[in-house]
């Protein structure tokens, strides 16, 4: 489908990477890469404006400069500090999780941490997260992946493959990692395509949404918006978060649990 959200997301994507490599781009230049019209390039940079990435000029844009921030990949080793808080996240948010369940858990690393804790239960879970695929589990514990495109960096899966899963199915609860987090800001991510996913999982969710993120998370804000902080029911986060934004959270009635990630299982 020439209009679907998959296509869309694949070329604001390669404007942002030609954005990201030249920091300087043409409209007319990218429109003939991309075979699209310039009208819908410069609808592109508008929205990229509008979210403060970019600078247009007549005929073209430059990136601003810190922008385009990379979140942590699951990939990658985090630090003993930072690991033992995503730990201690992750075996907290699995007790809320019941006999049962059908579970939303978006490509965080934080969330797959969840498949360690889960044990001893009838859960069904339901990822689009890649790195899931032969993660040690507790055998009790379906796993449901929704398919789609693979995002390289993170391993996750997107596009209107996932998408279309994920409408065929109402969970009880979900668990969502983020970018960046606030009041004003909402649910970020650092990747485009991720945003449609997590907003998807957050509206087809029939019970509680649960933020899973570490302390420095909070109070941030990424690139692409993933949803309103209305959909966030509870933060699971570890102690020493910004205190003037964990205020704000609280008085929009968003439940903050800060746990003592000292605490080993």
């Amino acid at each position: 489908m020439k209009n679907s959200k998959s296509v869309v997301f694949k070329r604001q994507q390669e404007i942002l990477k030609l954005l990201k490599t030249y920091k300087v781009i043409d409209v007319d230049a990218i429109s003939k890469k991309l075979s699209v019209s310039a009208t819908t390039i410069r609808r592109d940079l508008q929205m990229f404006e509008n979210q403060h990435l970019i600078n247009r000029f007549h005929g073209g844009a430059k990136l601003l400069e810190d922008t385009l921030q990379e979140e942590d990949s699951p990939l990658e080793t985090p630090s003993p500090l930072s690991l033992l808080q995503k730990h201690a996240i992750a075996r907290y948010a699995a007790t809320l999780i019941k006999e049962g369940d059908t579970i939303f858990m978006n490509s965080s690393s934080t969330t797959l941490l969840l498949l360690d804790y889960i044990r001893d239960k009838r859960v069904v879970v339901v990822t689009n997260n890649g790195n899931a695929v032969g993660y040690p589990k507790d055998a009790r514990v379906e796993l449901i992946l929704t398919g789609g495109e693979l995002h390289e960096r993170k391993q996750s899966m997107v596009g209107e493959f996932a998408l279309h899963t994920l409408s065929k199915i109402t969970a009880d609860k979900a668990f969502i990692g983020v970018g960046g987090i606030s009041v004003k800001g909402g649910l970020t991510t650092s990747v485009l395509q991720e945003t449609a996913v997590n907003e998807l999982m957050m509206r087809r969710c029939q019970g509680h949404c649960y933020v899973l993120t570490a302390t420095p998370k909070i109070g941030r804000e990424h690139n692409f918006l993933s949803g309103s902080i209305d959909r966030v029911s509870s933060i699971i986060t570890g102690k020493g978060a910004n205190a003037e934004e964990l205020t704000r959270l609280r008085e929009h009635h968003v439940e903050v649990v800060e746990l003592d990630t000292a605490e080993r299982s």
